[in-house]
């Protein structure tokens, strides 16, 4: 099966709202995500510079990995996700989907 990360790149909006963004991203927005089918963990991580975005990575299983995609974001456009709160569209979040193409654990 084919296999793939969603690479995304967000930041909060301001430092008065950045509790509330990992508030909503841990506890409301991951779960979310991984309730859509394909999607098999996800992970977050801060940046050292101050500057720099939080980088969220969506492991992905599917045999169609852009099905999946499209299936995060139709469920964010339509509702069946939660707004996001304190995210910064300013600028706007990021996002690449990359498949896999080589493994090697040590």
């Amino acid at each position: 099966m084919p296999k793939g990360i969603l690479y995304v790149e967000t930041r909060p909006s301001s430092a008065a709202e950045a509790a509330d963004y990992h508030r909503w991203y841990e506890e409301t927005h991951l779960g979310e995500v991984l309730g859509v089918e394909g999607v098999v963990s996800a992970r977050r991580f801060a940046p050292f510079d101050e500057d720099a975005p939080f980088v969220a990575i969506y492991e992905i299983e599917a045999d169609d990995l852009q099905a999946v995609q499209t299936a995060l974001s139709t469920a964010a456009r339509s509702g069946q996700h939660s707004p996001p709160v304190g995210l910064s569209f300013d600028p706007p979040p990021r996002s690449t989907l990359l498949r896999e193409i080589a493994r090697r654990e040590s």
